[in-house]
């Protein structure tokens, strides 16, 4: 089947060639191929301004990514069969890495499905469809993921702000089965309740899994805080590792009775209790109460979520670190997280830094991390590396 070409401006491939799959709009040549005679999720032929074939993608005139490059070989069209393909190589990948079927199993652009995302929750699937090339070909991808994985359940979450800028409505609707909205994961030895119909994003977040992991070598000490809980997997993470005392902290009423459920659900209710309120409101209070922790845990939601969010959201990040650092013992551990993936890990480490100073500490950084191997990062495009992770030692100032 012969595809509509979308026509680049003059030099405007070289981004693409290196790797990317991102088209933005005033990339175009309008004149020759204007946005307008595409509709949303139209699958196209991408070409150069002089006619070099770059790959087969899809459209969308109303996004500023107006298209996503999905294949760039020529012998391979955009059908069920090459989404079976995909599918099949991202399955590859995550059995090799994990013994249980408890991970992200499609990362979009790093799996070479722009704009599907998948969460396998054992026999449940999550999927969240952001893009209208995507959801153009829904039934071919829900028909392709029974296929390969013969899940007893499929729930649809597009309840992503993201859809709005693809002009998709947002809703959350199941199309296999009839799943409950709670079930228990698995993560080494704790097991969470979650909600995938509910819950944020799908109801977990795995891509912090291999940071969890990591704190156990440096331990958590006696006194822990865990702020922007969710569910509990750091707080309850170092209550296992043997923390006495571990406060959870999370805006979510939801959230936090299932921190509580799912301490007891571990044996850990003696040692993890729960504040329910605003992240920058409860550590003020804390501080000016005078309680001082061995741990101090911050894993809170992307505050830059747009360019034009930059400022407001950097100070936002200093001010919760330098809170969660005045609230540390000498020498305490500080594990500080942003999810934010238009700043990066040099800027947020120097914001970090920026906060000791201004807290009258310094700071050792012992190791970073980011997202796990199931949120792959394709080397081209710096947004899929979305999550850095910092552990720290917190000292009185030099």
């Amino acid at each position: 089947m012969n595809l509509q070409p979308l026509l680049l401006r003059k030099d405007q491939e070289r981004r693409l060639l290196a790797g990317h799959c991102w088209i933005y709009s005033n990339e175009v040549n309008t004149q020759t191929t204007p946005l307008k005679a595409f509709t949303p999720g139209q699958p196209v032929e991408i070409l150069s301004d002089h006619d070099r074939w770059i790959g087969r993608g899809y459209v969308n005139p109303h996004s500023l990514i107006c298209a996503r490059i999905v294949t760039r070989n020529r012998a391979l069209p955009l059908t069920p069969a090459l989404w079976l393909q995909r599918i099949h190589d991202a399955l590859a990948l995550r059995e090799r890495l994990y013994q249980r079927p408890f991970y992200r199993l499609i990362f979009g652009e790093s799996d070479g499905l722009p704009g599907l995302i998948v969460d396998r929750y054992d026999q449940l699937l999550v999927v969240q469809i952001t893009t209208a090339g995507m959801e153009r070909v829904r039934g071919e991808l829900l028909a392709a993921l029974e296929q390969v994985l013969r899940p007893q359940a499929i729930v649809l979450r597009n309840d992503s702000a993201v859809r709005e800028l693809e002009g998709l409505e947002r809703t959350v609707e199941t199309v296999l089965g009839s799943p409950a909205d709670s079930l228990i994961l698995l993560e080494q030895e704790l097991a969470f309740e979650v909600a995938p119909l509910s819950g944020q994003k799908t109801g977990w977040f795995f891509d912090q899994a291999e940071n969890r992991r990591r704190l156990a070598r440096y331990g958590v000490g006696e006194k822990v805080l865990d702020v922007c809980s969710y569910v509990g997997a750091w707080g309850l993470r170092a209550a296992a590792l043997g923390a006495n005392s571990v406060t959870c902290v999370d805006s979510s009423a939801a959230a936090v009775e299932r921190i509580t459920a799912n301490a007891a659900r571990n044996q850990l209710d003696k040692r993890v209790h729960s504040i329910h309120g605003d992240a920058f409101d409860v550590l003020r209070d804390l501080r000016d109460q005078g309680h001082r922790f061995d741990t101090v845990i911050l894993d809170p939601p992307a505050f830059i979520k747009r360019r034009k969010d930059e400022k407001e959201g950097t100070q936002a990040y200093q001010r919760l670190n330098r809170l969660g650092i005045e609230l540390l013992e000498p020498g305490g551990l500080l594990v500080t997280s942003s999810c934010s993936f238009h700043m990066d890990r040099e800027t947020f480490l120097r914001g970090v830094q920026l906060a000791a100073r201004r807290a009258g500490r310094s700071v050792q950084l012992l190791e970073t991390g980011q997202q796990g191997p199931d949120h792959p990062v394709h080397p081209a495009i710096a947004e899929t590396a979305y999550l850095k992770t910092c552990f720290l030692r917190v000292l009185p100032d030099f």
